[in-house]
């Protein structure tokens, strides 16, 4: 359900009762350069949010195709015409025929989700003080037909976060107050990252506010320019060394500096794979790109097909050469030796977060937990429990979902439907559930096997049992420390379903392996390690366990 704008400030704000608000005048400004066939899903995006007073500004910039008739045909759009001069051109144009006191850029080929205007104006009214907000996104992938959220856990330091990358990442999710283009403008000399540019200006001088909402999505096709890889390289890092002379702390420098080295090997990485993936001779630029800003890559494309040339280096190459072809990967099998380890930024006994990760791009171990939720997400349907908030229930149960359950221990939780003990909930009917989502629970309650039987009994014959426990982790330095009883490995948990869930089917998962468990020891957060990284399993460090279990 969408709220409406009066109750989505409510529940930002936690008022108690909805007050009369003025609702700013908001501009959509939405550049357009040959993206006609696009631009009615974007009109059709904004039209249907929720929030009452916004226009649509469409600067066409020197468009070729049905740009023109598209948005003069669209009631109540602004229509623009200018020679084709350039995106910050174009943005610049927008500004200067806005009428409203909050400002959004909108690409002619992405969308706003349901609800974005309302939450951004939400949170720039909570801080007078805000120069602009911004929130999550959907990457949308037209060939693959795939969407994948965009979320980035960022509270505070917003400065020296953008100095180490651009954390936003798309730009229909800030919203910005008209005054900020009084001071800056968009740059008409980049090519691209003029975002980007802008975020670390405004950041350098205001406060900003980052937020975990889904804001829009950015729809990724062969026409985007940020498929240019080597020029988008160029592009950041000629927008972060403008930074160069301006920052003063030594924060701010090891970050800058950082920062550098993470667009390098990001860009980097990501030519590389796509040149590999064509599986043909490098063109002169991507060679250019490899020598000038990562070499060792391209001695690894070099060195990847000859089996030969490996095993010789293998042979012949001493200790620190070895450490080296390991890093291209080369030698996958190399073992430092005894007193060579080189610990890096690991050499310490405090781990880089207290948060599980949170503040660092969301916990390692919930990227296993929603893998496994969105894996099993045809059974959360019907009526459903869910212990503390709804959160995965509504996320992954959707409109499966009849009604919805939480359960709470005691009555400090006003949204809980259920008080009790999942230990003994006597006061709970028997087969009442269809689903029950128990993720990262079990290990607090002293009782387990009570809890457990507790579970097989309020299921219905026939409901599912959605199971998630840690058994590599540190313990919360919160409230929830004082409960922190057990880990889990696979094979009790085995033993344990066979026990509480007689006659049932149960499926037992485990994820995890030496750098996932370091790096969520560490409090490192998923978006740092890769895909590959994190999918590779080794028994020996399990960092979770999951169960689906079906009463008979």
């Amino acid at each position: 359900m969408v709220l409406s704008y009066q109750a989505r400030i409510k529940e930002k704000l936690n008022w108690d009762t909805v007050q009369v608000l003025v609702t700013p005048l908001v501009s959509v400004i939405i550049p357009s350069y040959n993206h006609g066939n696009f631009l009615l899903e974007a009109f059709k995006s904004v039209w249907e949010q929720d929030y009452p007073t916004f226009e649509i500004i469409v600067v066409d910039d020197g468009s070729e195709d049905n740009t023109a008739e598209v948005a003069q045909s669209a009631m109540g759009v602004v229509y623009i015409y200018q020679k084709n001069q350039g995106l910050s051109a174009a943005r610049n144009t927008g500004i200067k025929n806005a009428k409203g006191e909050l400002l959004v850029f909108l690409d002619a080929d992405d969308w706003l989700l349901p609800g974005a205007i309302a939450t951004n104006v939400a949170y720039l009214q909570e801080n007078q003080q805000l120069a602009f907000v911004s929130g999550a996104h959907d990457k949308v992938y037209e060939e693959e037909g795939l969407v994948v959220e965009e979320i980035n856990e960022i509270s505070s330091d917003h400065y020296l976060n953008l100095l180490q990358g651009n954390y936003i990442g798309m730009h229909a999710t800030v919203m910005y107050r008209r005054w900020v283009f009084d001071e800056f403008l968009y740059d008409t000399s980049l090519k691209n990252c003029e975002d980007y540019d802008i975020y670390l200006k405004v950041a350098r001088k205001y406060p900003v506010q980052h937020h975990t909402k889904r804001i829009a999505a950015y729809r990724l096709h062969n026409s985007n320019m940020s498929g240019q890889i080597p020029a988008m390289l160029k592009g950041v890092l000629f927008v972060l060394d403008r930074q160069r002379e301006l920052v003063t702390t030594d924060s701010e420098r090891k970050a800058y500096l950082k920062g550098k080295s993470i667009w390098k090997n990001y860009y980097c990485q990501q030519l590389y794979k796509r040149e590999v993936a064509n599986n043909s001779a490098f063109p002169y630029r991507t060679l250019f790109t490899f020598l000038k800003h990562k070499p060792t890559l391209l001695f690894r494309y070099f060195l990847r097909k000859p089996a030969m040339i490996k095993s010789m280096l293998k042979k012949s190459t001493p200790a620190f050469g070895l450490r080296w072809i390991h890093k291209i990967f080369l030698h996958k099998k190399y073992v430092p030796p005894v007193g060579k380890v080189r610990f890096g930024d690991f050499a310490g006994t405090t781990p880089f977060s207290n948060k599980f990760g949170y503040d660092r791009g969301g916990p390692v171990d919930r990227y296993y937990i929603e893998n496994f939720l969105q894996k099993e997400a045809a059974v959360i349907k019907g009526r459903v429990l869910e212990i503390g908030d709804n959160e995965y229930t509504m996320q992954y149960g959707g409109k499966q979902v009849i009604k919805s359950d939480i359960l709470h221990v005691n009555d400090s939780n006003k949204r809980a439907t259920l008080i009790g003990d999942l230990s003994a909930a006597p006061q709970i009917p028997d087969n009442t559930f269809d689903c029950i989502v128990l993720t990262q629970t079990l290990h607090l309650i002293y009782d387990f096997k009570g809890a457990l039987a507790t579970c097989h009994r309020i299921l219905k014959p026939g409901g599912a049992l959605l199971l998630t426990v840690p058994y590599i982790t540190s313990v919360a330095n919160d409230e929830w420390g004082g409960t922190w009883y057990w880990s889990f490995t696979d094979k009790v948990l085995r033993m344990l379903m066979a026990e509480s869930f007689p006659g049932g089917e149960v499926e037992v998962g485990s994820y995890g392996n030496v750098l996932a468990a370091s790096a969520f020891l560490y409090g490192m957060g998923h978006s740092e390690l890769s895909t590959k990284e994190l999918d590779a399993y080794d028994p020996q460090f399990q960092v979770i366990n999951t169960v689906k279990a079906i009463k008979a």
